[in-house]
């Protein structure tokens, strides 16, 4: 995910965030960067990003940040959610994270579906089967 990443006013207000923004009902930019949430989560060891990483990458309006396995290892447990001293919703964030990377065709394991499902009837699904 590293790399050169350019700063401007049209990447920060990129339609990918405010994709993230109207999916998650969340504002990524109120988040601080305190690090309580990545502290607090239970599975950070599991995720090749933390939680205020995968926030800081959407703050940034980075869409790498779809191809990350951190928001389908989210467990939406809101341990984060409820240390945030901001109450940003992360497991909110990673929902429509991983909506996004659906439907963009990004998701870490293949389905082999006989016909066609709601998006977020795969997302349910998945979530279930996931460790």
């Amino acid at each position: 995910m590293a790399g050169e990443l350019s700063l401007s006013r049209a990447r920060l207000e990129a339609p990918f965030v405010r994709k993230v923004e109207e999916l998650s009902g969340q504002n990524p930019y109120a988040c601080y960067q305190c690090g309580k949430c990545a502290a607090g989560c239970l599975f950070a060891e599991h995720m090749d990003l933390l939680p205020n990483q995968v926030i800081r990458l959407l703050q940034l309006g980075d869409e790498a940040v779809l191809q990350a396995k951190a928001p389908w290892v989210c467990a939406s447990c809101l341990a984060c959610t409820v240390r945030c001293p901001k109450g940003v919703d992360i497991a909110r964030i990673m929902e429509a994270l991983r909506q996004m990377a659906l439907r963009q065709g990004l998701s870490p394991v293949q389905f082999h579906l006989d016909r066609e499902y709601p998006q977020i009837a795969l997302v349910g699904a998945y979530r279930k089967v996931t460790p």
